[in-house]
């Protein structure tokens, strides 16, 4: 029994860690080549957990085989064109113009039915408001419509729009993201002046805290149904405004030259560096 237990850990392991290699992708979005290598880790997998005669060391380099020819089929279709059309295929025009393609469809085998009902989930019930809809080599569907259908943007309106970017997480169930506060060019002591204008002494009571690119903090301690205030000055105990968050902002600005909060404002007034936007959202 400890046996059979001890090699379903060991095969789950080698499962998981195979899968975080082959990189962040939902299986409505893999490739052929990428589901198929997907299916036969399962197969391969359960082989040597089902049968105990099965040494486990097969098991593992099944998976392991699995992954080298999905990695080297990774690389070639990079680098290669006509192998990628060849194992992936190509984007095909389903609507043109407003008109459904026929033959692209019956080639495809794709029924009116299926391509309206991804219409619908894109948001357009009518098929003449497409300008081109578009069957990816994963199976999912572009939509392009015509340009009296789409939503309107501040461009079209000649309206300007500011910079604003992510906001950083900085406290998350309790644990501060010390890597994000580097990379704001923050510290704790600045953390701990902001939370506590939020009546808050100790991070581990913050269910999740954030700095916009504004300079705005929000924080939410936790066992509280409410949110706090997501505005330049905190709320306290109250609800009322409470001025120490605005000289918190203040204070923040006085540590590093390059700190990205504004001296007069409190506000961020830079974005991050090209090198350092890897932060954890």
């Amino acid at each position: 029994m400890l046996i059979v237990f001890a090699r379903v850990i060991i095969l789950y392991a080698a499962v998981l860690f195979i899968l975080r290699l082959s990189g962040k992708q939902q299986v409505s979005t893999l490739q052929p080549f990428e589901l198929v290598t997907i299916v036969l880790l399962a197969d391969v997998a359960a082989i040597p957990m089902a049968t105990t005669g099965t040494p486990l060391i097969n098991g593992l380099v099944g998976l392991f085989a699995l992954l080298l020819s999905s990695f080297t089929l990774s690389f070639l279709t990079m680098k290669s064109a006509r192998l990628r059309s060849a194992i992936n295929g190509r984007p095909t025009v389903v609507v043109a113009n407003g008109r459904l393609v026929e033959d692209a469809m019956r080639e495809l085998r794709y029924s009116i039915n299926d391509l309206l009902e991804q219409l619908r989930l894109a948001g357009y019930p009518a098929v003449n408001d497409v300008e081109f809809a578009v069957l990816e080599t994963n199976g999912q569907l572009s939509v392009i419509p015509k340009s009296q259908r789409r939503p309107v943007m501040p461009a079209d309106l000649g309206v300007p729009t500011s910079y604003e970017g992510l906001p950083t997480p900085l406290i998350v169930d309790g644990k501060v993201d010390r890597e994000n506060l580097r990379l704001i060019r923050l510290d704790m002591d600045w953390l701990h002046r902001q939370i506590r204008a939020h009546g808050v002494d100790d991070p581990e009571a913050v269910l999740y805290a954030a700095l916009d690119t504004q300079g705005r903090f929000f924080c939410q301690p936790k066992g509280r149904k409410t949110a706090g205030r997501l505005n330049g000055s905190a709320s306290n105990r109250n609800g009322r405004p409470d001025r120490t968050a605005a000289s918190a902002s203040n204070g923040a600005a006085g540590l590093a030259g390059d700190s990205p909060l504004d001296k007069g404002t409190g506000q961020v007034n830079a974005r991050l560096e090209p090198a350092e936007e890897g932060g954890q959202l």
